[in-house]
């Protein structure tokens, strides 16, 4: 399909180890990812980046990219016009809590040390980066996040949903018990917000439909966008964890890359130009 704006994820998806945009998943240098974007550029295709990172971080890495838009804390809060535009996605927040952030209400009842509690050593704050974060609490460990939604949804929080997105590599500063499993990044929040949902809202703003987007990205969270888009990829280094294949089988408009992060997002953008 000619795609005529293209939703992207970015760690482990458009930029690779580290953050970089100039190397592979095996850590050689690469020009292919920058040359697709020009490519894109040239086009005249949007990018907007769709990340688990704070409003902020997206809102500069755009500027990098030379992106369209930015959609933060995944599907949390959509922007436009460089950050000056800004929607923030509510989802399944109380009505009583109302004018404020997810995340304080989270502090006021307690609930990240509450489940930190009941999963010692398999659950803590994704520090130092969970401090900006207002829409949710940033994780890491290794827990089931259906059986935590279950154990928040006895408590009378069954609005608050924990997100799986994405292993990242295991660092002296974490606390978690050893374990051969790499820890995951997990985002508590407010159910009926997602990447899809946010890129349904940002299309509908901009008077484009599904037909007219792709979606890139290498997570879980990131199949949410499948059902906003008319087609999405998933870039190798996602499709080969634990689970994935069976999800992205589910997934009628999905489709792998044959490469991972970077190479397989450079792959990814050609196909939808």
């Amino acid at each position: 399909m000619s795609a005529r704006i293209v939703y992207t994820d970015l760690d482990g998806t458009m930029v690779g180890p580290r953050g970089s945009f100039w190397h592979t998943a095996g850590r050689d240098l690469t020009a292919d990812p920058a040359a697709a974007l020009l490519d894109l550029h040239r086009a005249g295709v949007a990018l907007v980046l769709v990340s688990g990172r704070t409003f902020e971080q997206v809102v500069e890495a755009g500027r990098i990219f030379a992106a369209d838009g930015a959609i933060a804390e995944l599907g949390s809060v959509v922007s436009w016009d460089a950050g000056r535009g800004v929607h923030r996605m509510a989802g399944e927040l109380p009505a009583a809590h109302a004018g404020r952030t997810p995340v304080e209400v989270m502090a006021e009842l307690g609930v990240v040390e509450d489940l930190v509690a009941a999963h010692p050593g398999r659950l803590e704050w994704h520090a130092p980066w969970h401090a900006t974060h207002t829409s949710d609490a940033l994780l890491r460990g290794r827990v089931d996040p259906l059986a935590v939604d279950a154990d928040l949804a006895a408590r009378g929080l069954g609005w608050l949903t924990l997100k799986d997105n994405g292993a990242i590599t295991a660092t002296t500063r974490m606390t978690l018990v050893p374990d051969p499993a790499p820890p995951r990044v997990y985002h508590l929040m407010p159910r009926g917000i997602s990447k899809g949902a946010a890129i349904a809202w940002d299309l509908a703003r901009r008077g484009l439909g599904p037909e007219d987007a792709v979606a890139i990205g290498d997570s879980v969270s990131d199949l949410e966008m499948a059902p906003a888009v008319g087609r999405l990829f998933i870039t190798a280094n996602g499709a080969v964890v634990d689970g994935m294949a069976d999800r992205i089988a589910a997934v009628p408009n999905a489709t792998v890359t044959d490469a991972a992060m970077g190479e397989g997002w450079a792959q990814a953008v050609r196909a939808s130009l």
